[in-house]
């Protein structure tokens, strides 16, 4: 199994954070999101880093781990940094590439960006890392629970989203394979012109998608053939039980919440 890839993998530690209810770490990390897209400026992304950073820290998670995380947006971000540039064109002038003047606001907006897509992956991986799929799947029901009562399908939408989560690093690990088997046949995803690019490109889609067909419907199977019913009344032989410290969690990020509105509207 490939170690590098880190999006949705379960990291088994003996943690605060691993202990507490998975209920609790989902409520406070939407409690956090929500603070994430008010915007404050950098004191607010300043005070969400502190938090994210001491999440990651009493998670005993190792900080290279985080930055594997984040490492495949790079791309993106160098995509974001370069529209920017060339789109905004407002503030003062702070520099010049090639005799292209690089003005304040796109330099902010990029940081911006940036800034809220690393605390969102850090977030986000401070979760799945501290979650075993199961408790996962246990406590996005019981959130979705209450919607029970107009029909809502609470249980086939946690099964969907934990089984999502799961096959993450599943696929990008085939996709890894594919690539050296690629490579080992010439193909070359990195060199070339555009066109041969696209079809490189298209080389590694084609049996992505049908791998990731194979294992859905190998899972299908196999799911059937132990006789799941996502209609049929369920038992667990485990309950989840939210403890003092949870209870602490999500109040704390709620406060937090309150506070950056708070801040966004004296600012």
């Amino acid at each position: 199994m490939n170690t590098a890839v880190v999006l949705g993998r379960y990291i088994p530690l003996d943690s605060p954070v691993h202990r507490m209810d998975p209920r609790a770490k989902i409520a406070a990390m939407f409690a956090f999101l929500i603070s994430l897209f008010i915007d404050v400026g950098f004191i607010g992304y300043a005070i969400l880093g502190v938090i994210v950073f001491a999440g990651v820290l009493a998670a005993k998670l190792k900080p290279s781990y985080i930055w594997r995380a984040f490492k495949p947006m790079m791309i993106m971000m160098v995509f974001l940094m370069i529209l920017n540039f060339y789109a905004i064109r407002t503030g003062y002038v702070m520099f010049s590439i090639f005799g292209w003047n690089i003005y304040s606001d796109a330099v902010f907006q990029t940081l911006y960006i940036v800034l809220r897509l690393l605390l969102m992956i850090n977030a986000t991986t401070l979760v799945t890392a501290t979650t075993k799929p199961m408790d996962m799947t246990i406590a996005i029901e019981d959130l979705l629970s209450p919607l029970k009562a107009v029909g809502f399908p609470a249980h086939d939408v946690a099964m969907m989203i934990s089984i999502a989560l799961r096959f993450i690093p599943t696929l990008l690990e085939e996709s890894q394979r594919i690539m050296k088997a690629q490579a080992s046949r010439g193909v070359d995803l990195e060199e070339g012109k555009f066109m041969e690019k696209i079809m490189a490109i298209l080389s590694l889609i084609v049996p992505l998608f049908v791998s990731s067909y194979q294992k859905a419907d190998d899972l299908a199977n196999a799911m059937e053939a132990r006789g799941y019913d996502p209609d049929a009344k369920r038992v667990r032989y485990r309950r989840l039980k939210m403890r003092l410290s949870d209870w602490m969690l999500v109040i704390g990020m709620n406060l937090v919440l309150a506070g950056i509105i708070v801040l966004k509207v004296v600012l």
